[in-house]
């Protein structure tokens, strides 16, 4: 599992997608993929939609690497990140059907998949994933997974202060 997490606040996402632009600059990717999504959720009832971001969950026992069938799809010892090797990337689509949640993604100009690695190039060298660093209303955070956590039971923890004091938000 990787040491790292990216957590979303759907609460504070407008859904302008700056996020999935600048992943897909990040990694040159034109029309097609794209390794982080927005995904819009109407909320029944209500004339406000909601938004769900969806990278890759770099999962613990990953499907994509166990159907990779020349090892291409792989997991950084040092921190967990799954990734591809474009190198030895065959584009056979395995990752992508194993995948439950759609993370590996056909680009068609590479012929090859692609998927969020939480921009290691970017983390190697001390900065965060391209996807937070421009997301507009900060509703992104990324981080070790033990200081993320954190931060999401204080934010809940104030959630709920703030709604037993009748305060729209703190």
């Amino acid at each position: 599992m990787s040491k790292y997490i990216l957590d979303h606040e759907a609460e504070d996402c407008v859904g302008c997608h700056a996020c999935e632009v600048h992943c897909k600059s990040n990694k040159d990717l034109g029309p097609g993929p794209s390794p982080c999504q927005i995904v819009t959720v109407p909320t029944p009832g209500h004339p406000r939609a909601r938004f769900v971001f969806m990278p890759c969950f770099h999962c613990e026992d990953a499907w994509c690497i166990k159907a990779c069938p020349t090892q291409a799809m792989r997991r950084r010892e040092k921190d967990g990140i799954v990734f591809i090797e474009a190198s030895l990337c065959i584009g056979c689509k395995s990752c992508m059907t194993a995948c439950p949640w759609g993370a590996p993604q056909w680009d068609p100009v590479s012929r090859k998949a692609v998927k969020c690695d939480y921009c290691k190039d970017r983390l190697d060298v001390g900065l965060k994933p391209a996807c937070v660093t421009k997301c507009l209303t900060g509703c992104l955070t990324f981080g070790e997974a033990g200081e993320i956590q954190n931060k999401r039971r204080e934010r809940s923890a104030r959630h709920v202060v703030a709604g037993s004091l009748g305060v729209a938000k703190l």
